[in-house]
C-alpha cells in the first residue's frame, strides 16, 4: 500500500479532531463534566484513545475548546442569519441574544464553561477561542466603538457576567432581565435580535450539533495511534 500525501493525512487530522470536539459536547451536555472521561469521548468519536493527547493537553482544554466552537458557531449562525444586516445596533442585538441564549439552551455545557474559566489556566488559547474573540471584536466594532481595544473586553466581560448570573444554582437571575440590562446599555431597542417572546414561539432547543463540526464523509477512517504517518502518542489518555 503506498503511504498516503501530506494533505490527506492532514484532512484526516483535522476531521479526527472535529469529532472529538463534537463528542466532548455532547457527552458533557448529557453527563457532565466529572462523568465523562477522555476515553469516553474518544469512544463517542472512533479515535483511539492515546490520539486525544495529540490534540488537548487534557480533558478540560478539550472542553473548553468545544464549548468555544459552540459559542462561536451559534454567534456566527445569529449574525449572518436572514435577513442579513450590516446595521451594527441590530447585530449587536443579536450577539447578546445568542449568547444569552446558550445559558438559557445548554446550561450544563455553558455553567461548566463558566467553572472551567475560574481554573488556574484560565481561557485556552485555541482556534476557537481566537475566532470567538475576532467575531465579538468585529461587532463592537460595527457598533460604532471608538476604541475597540479597550470596549472589547468589556463587552466580553458583561457577557459573562450575564452568563454566570442565569446559571448561579439556587439564585438565577432571569435571562429577560439580563437582556433588558445589557441592551440599556448599548441602547438598543427590544424587538432587534431575538426577543425572549420570539425565542419562545420557536419551541424546543435545536439539540442537533453535526452543523457545528466539519466532519464531512464518515466513511474515510480516523487516523489511528499505529499510523506510520503520523507521529503521535500511542498511550491511551483518560481522566
Amino acid at each position: 500500500m503506498s503511504p498516503r500525501s501530506a494533505s490527506v493525512n492532514e484532512e484526516l487530522r483535522r476531521r479526527s479532531r472535529e469529532r472529538l470536539l463534537q463528542a466532548a459536547l455532547e457527552l458533557v451536555g448529557e453527563r457532565g463534566y466529572e462523568a465523562t472521561t477522555l476515553g469516553d469521548i474518544a469512544d463517542r468519536a472512533g479515535s483511539a484513545r492515546g490520539l486525544v493527547s495529540y490534540y488537548f493537553p487534557g480533558k478540560r482544554q478539550l472542553v473548553q475548546s468545544a464549548v468555544h466552537r459552540l459559542m462561536h458557531r451559534t454567534l456566527e449562525e445569529a449574525l449572518e442569519r436572514e435577513p442579513r444586516t450590516d446595521d451594527g445596533r441590530e447585530r449587536m442585538a443579536r450577539a447578546i441574544d445568542a449568547i444569552l441564549g446558550l445559558a438559557h439552551d445548554r446550561p450544563v455545557l455553558m455553567r461548566q464553561h463558566m467553572a472551567g474559566l475560574l481554573q488556574g489556566e484560565g481561557f485556552v488559547q485555541c482556534p476557537e477561542q481566537r475566532r470567538l474573540s475576532e467575531l465579538l471584536g468585529q461587532t463592537i466594532a460595527r457598533y460604532g466603538s471608538g476604541n475597540v481595544p479597550s470596549d472589547y473586553p468589556m463587552l466580553r466581560a458583561l457577557l459573562m457576567g450575564a452568563v454566570y448570573s442565569a446559571l448561579v444554582p439556587g439564585v438565577p437571575m432571569p435571562i429577560p432581565v439580563l437582556r433588558t440590562e445589557l441592551f440599556e446599555r448599548y441602547g438598543l431597542d427590544w424587538e432587534l435580535g431575538i426577543p425572549p417572546e420570539a425565542r419562545a414561539q420557536a419551541g424546543t432547543p435545536d439539540t442537533d450539533l453535526s452543523r457545528f463540526f466539519a466532519t464531512d464523509d464518515r466513511s474515510t477512517p480516523p487516523p489511528t495511534a499505529e499510523d506510520p504517518a503520523d507521529d503521535r502518542p500511542t498511550e491511551p489518555s483518560d481522566a
